[in-house]
């Protein structure tokens, strides 16, 4: 992740050079600021460097590694760390607006229109995790970074749910197949998202709407992730578990299977995660999308 230039004294971080005279202004500022917590040094450092994500928020964790490692170079010194209390979030209740139904059948036209929407609200955003952590057999995880959540509606009721985030940090497959490089990867990552939930509810028997659904949302997330984060993703993926699904409706919707991962997690000192192999989709949101993935042009809301 970081790697220091001897010959002209900078340093790359998360795809981006920072190069000497930036590096002497972050140990100028850990200098000036020794009262400052390391979130707070990072976030002023950021907002000096006008160092921002696709979003237009601070690369605040990215500056914070990058604090860390120049003090283990000796290059700074770091205030003490100050202890965090852990967030901790109230389990989800399940009640009865979310129990089964009748059943729904017949095709997408027979039950139609069907919509796609996006999740606003707190009552809404309650309801759908309320959904996920009963029907979906990975539950719900409240979702890190980047996210947009949608409810699949019908006038015979609610269908079912997708959730967009962040996409893998790493994934050899995806990263051969668009064929950047690591810095590449590091620096444009954010303009790749995962489906990482399709729910389509158990009492839901209707022909074809997988596919339907998933058409309908990659027609409108550009724009969707656009008004809500600022900037419009080019590519998206999702991971199918073949040892309960097949991934018809990712077929059907024209994505691109590429093969399995590994099973192995992102290597992360001291520590080590294995799990099952995952068959991997992509979908292309624009024809230029390798062009664009594979350059230095790529800016968000404040870039």
């Amino acid at each position: 992740m970081l790697r220091l230039r001897e010959n002209v004294g900078s340093v790359i971080q998360c795809g981006r050079e920072i190069r000497g005279e930036e590096l002497d202004e972050i140990q100028e500022t850990v200098r000036l600021f020794p009262a400052l917590s390391r979130w707070e040094l990072a976030q002023t450092i950021c907002e000096h460097l006008e160092w921002v994500t696709a979003s237009g928020g601070y690369k605040t964790d990215a500056c914070l590694k990058l604090l860390q490692r120049l003090e283990a170079k000796g290059r700074l010194r770091l205030p003490p760390k100050r202890a965090i209390s852990p967030q901790r979030h109230a389990p989800v209740v399940f009640t009865p607006r979310t129990g089964p139904r009748a059943e729904i059948g017949g095709s997408v036209r027979d039950v139609g229109p069907v919509r796609v929407e996006v999740v606003n609200g707190r009552d809404q955003t309650a309801l759908w995790n309320e959904y996920l952590s009963r029907y979906h057999y990975l539950g719900y995880k409240r979702p890190f970074g980047y996210a947009l959540r949608y409810l699949v509606e019908s006038p015979y009721g609610l269908l079912g749910c997708l959730l967009f985030q962040g996409a893998a940090k790493a994934l050899r497959a995806r990263d051969e197949w668009v064929g950047w490089t690591k810095r590449q990867r590091l620096r444009n990552l954010p303009w790749v998202i995962n489906n990482s939930r399709f729910l389509i509810l158990p009492w839901v028997k209707v022909k074809n709407l997988g596919s339907h659904v998933l058409g309908q949302a990659l027609r409108r997330i550009r724009d969707d992730w656009q008004e809500r984060w600022g900037y419009r993703p080019l590519l998206t993926e999702s991971f199918v578990d073949p040892q309960r699904y097949e991934g018809y409706s990712y077929k059907a919707a024209n994505w691109h299977y590429l093969g399995l991962t590994t099973g192995e997690g992102l290597p992360r000192k001291g520590k080590r995660y294995t799990t099952t192999p995952k068959k991997i989709f992509v979908r292309a949101l624009v024809a230029d999308f390798r062009v664009l993935l594979c350059s230095e042009h790529l800016h968000g809301r404040l870039e």
